[in-house]
């Protein structure tokens, strides 16, 4: 399970917004936000480095979510 979602509306950014920085398809985007699939390895790598965050943001539970 990956954190997308949740980094995505911290920052008010938009799936599309990132599927354009990605140059993937919101269909593929939309599968990772949802956790329908997970990125690989690179492009957890490449959408941290796009939402400037840590990738273990993308990755770990919240403290909420202990």
């Amino acid at each position: 399970m990956n954190r997308i979602k949740e980094v995505l509306k911290e920052k008010g950014i938009k799936q599309t917004w990132l599927a354009e920085k990605l140059g993937k398809s919101y269909n593929m985007v939309n599968g990772y936000v949802q956790n329908r699939q997970q990125p690989r390895l690179e492009v957890l790598n490449e959408i941290a480095h796009i939402l400037d965050v840590d990738v273990r943001e993308l990755i770990m539970p919240t403290k909420d979510n202990d």
